[in-house]
C-alpha cells in the first residue's frame, strides 16, 4: 500500500494556546504516522512561497503579519489518504463553518486566526514539505501499529 504524506503547520495563534500537542494527539488517535517535526521562526520569504496562490488577495498583507506574529511548528504525516482526511481533521477554512469535533470547530471562531494549515493536495504537500524541510525528512516504517491500523 502506497501511503501519502501531508504538510501540516500549527499557526502562532495555535503555538501561543499551547494546541500543538492537542492537534498531534487528533492525528495519533486517527492513527497517522509523524514522520517530521519543527517549529519554525517565520520569514516573509518562505511564507510568500508557501502562499504564493494568495499573493495577490486583498487580504495577504494582513495573513503575513498574522504567520509573522509568532513561531509556527511544522509537521509531515503519513497514512491512507491523509491528505483529504487530514483537512477534515482540521475542519473547514472558516471556523465557524467547522463541525465540532474538528481541530477548527473546538478551538477557534475566526478565519483570520484558524490555528492551523494543512495541504490541500498531494502535490501541494509536496511542495510544502520541500518549502519547509529542504534538508529532507526522515522515513520509517512503523513494526507493528501498520498491521494494527490497516487491513
Amino acid at each position: 500500500m502506497s501511503l501519502e504524506k501531508t504538510y501540516i503547520m500549527v499557526k502562532p495563534d495555535g503555538v501561543e494556546r499551547g494546541l500543538v500537542g492537542e492537534i498531534i494527539k487528533r492525528f495519533e488517535n486517527k492513527g497517522y504516522q509523524l514522520v517530521a517535526i519543527q517549529q519554525f521562526e517565520t520569514n516573509k520569504d518562505i511564507l510568500n512561497q508557501h502562499y504564493e496562490d494568495l499573493k495577490e488577495k486583498p487580504f495577504f498583507p494582513k495573513l503575513l503579519n498574522y504567520m509573522l506574529s509568532g513561531p509556527v511548528v511544522g509537521m509531515v504525516w503519513q497514512g491512507k489518504d491523509v491528505v483529504k482526511t487530514g483537512r477534515k481533521l482540521l475542519g473547514e477554512t472558516d471556523p465557524l463553518k467547522s463541525a465540532p469535533g474538528t481541530i477548527r470547530g473546538d478551538f477557534c471562531i475566526d478565519v483570520g486566526h484558524n490555528i492551523c494549515h494543512g495541504s490541500d493536495s498531494v502535490k501541494s504537500a509536496e511542495r510544502e514539505i520541500c518549502l519547509w524541510f529542504p534538508n529532507g525528512i526522515v522515513t520509517w516504517e512503523r513494526k507493528c501499529m501498520h498491521d494494527l491500523i490497516y487491513e
